[in-house]
């Protein structure tokens, strides 16, 4: 039975995700990875000193522009209630998923209800994670970068919790006993790490595609100014062609700032993929043996095909793929950032996919 106290977690954790979610792109729609013109006013100081005024004004660009990366638009560290949010959400996540083991007599692992709220909290606590550690940060401050991983985290979150909570019957939400073959130690032992590496697999994935679009985006924009930023009213300056030249070369220098903070900001993403992956995989592979070593246990086999054994050996080979790629072939960037968006399909089907739609051990057979 879903006692009430479950219920209100469960929808009190769905509610504030998806605040923080909005909270997070909010404050980024606050940023654009183009910086904004720059727009030359008549004025007669400015042409009796154009040299000088131009330099200050470029200089001030690109000070700007170089801030933007480290800080969010109101300064340093801003309040950031997303994050606060996120920490709240994974609370509660967590004292359900207690309730539910004290209710059961056993870990909250055992129908496809629990799982999903298990992966959400999952991925609640690498975003925390990477808040806290990575960055450094105290509880409720944040700068502008972590705020984006925080807007690219929290809808995979709210997709599992939300997917778990207003999707599902009731009757696979409901905590059961367990079936005699689930009744082993190995059921906290394998599933937990399963989860805990899909967690992993997917925030990898995730800032990987976040990588492939802001590289489109530099490149589709990487010619930001031209002859019809600079005030065309300003005809005085215009005729000017010395200092003409000198503007250009002004402009010349904020774009190769801008260009080379949005370099920045892919190759942080591509890192933070990379050691994310690097988790993720070796829990993956942790997992699948004790499985084998599980159903060996159960069923007298280690490895019968089952649809869940062969999507979550192709998972793995995706993602051996891409750490081959970047540790033996030295790739960085594109390439394996491709390789990882395939292994983002290839979890979600090995996760759900199989789990609603295929046959099998693993089965809940939703749509069967």
């Amino acid at each position: 039975m879903f006692t009430p106290l479950e219920n209100f977690l469960s929808n009190f954790s769905f509610l504030t995700l998806f605040l923080s979610m909005l909270i997070y792109w909010v404050e980024i729609s606050n940023f654009t990875l183009v910086t904004p013109s720059l727009r030359v006013k008549q004025n007669p100081t400015l042409v009796g000193s154009m040299g000088s005024s131009v330099n200050s004004i470029a200089k001030s660009e690109v000070n700007n522009w170089n801030t933007n990366l480290s800080k969010s638009p109101g300064g340093a560290t801003n309040k950031n209630y997303g994050q606060i949010g996120v920490l709240i959400s994974n609370l509660s996540i967590f004292i359900l998923l207690v309730l539910r083991w004290k209710e059961s007599g056993h870990f909250p692992l055992s129908n496809l209800y629990e799982s999903l709220m298990f992966l959400s909290w999952t991925l609640t606590t690498i975003h925390l994670f990477l808040e806290f550690n990575i960055f450094g940060l105290n509880i409720g401050t944040t700068p502008f970068m972590a705020k984006l991983i925080g807007s690219i985290t929290t809808p995979s979150a709210l997709f599992t919790n939300a997917f778990a909570t207003f999707s599902l019957p009731k009757e696979m939400q409901e905590a059961s006993p367990l079936v005699p073959a689930l009744q082993s130690n190995w059921l906290m032992m394998h599933v937990t790490v399963m989860i805990l590496s899909y967690g992993a697999l997917i925030c990898g994935s995730l800032l990987a595609i976040a990588f492939l679009i802001i590289t489109g985006l530099n490149k589709n924009s990487s010619n930001v100014f031209t002859q019809n930023n600079i005030n065309e009213e300003d005809s005085e300056i215009n005729n000017r062609t010395q200092n003409q030249n000198t503007l250009d070369l002004k402009n010349k220098e904020v774009i190769n700032s801008s260009d080379k903070k949005i370099q920045k900001l892919a190759m942080t993403f591509d890192n933070l993929s990379y050691r994310i992956l690097g988790i993720g995989f070796p829990l993956l592979t942790i997992g699948i043996l004790s499985g084998a070593v599980w159903a060996n246990e159960a069923w007298g086999s280690y490895w019968s095909w089952d649809p869940k054994e062969t999507w979550a050996l192709l998972t793995w080979l995706v993602f051996a793929i891409y750490l081959h790629t970047r540790l033996n072939k030295g790739w960085q960037g594109k390439k394996p950032a491709l390789i990882a968006s395939l292994g983002f399909v290839s979890v979600w089907i090995c996760y759900l996919g199989v789990n609603l739609l295929g046959e099998g051990l693993h089965s809940y057979g939703w749509f069967q």
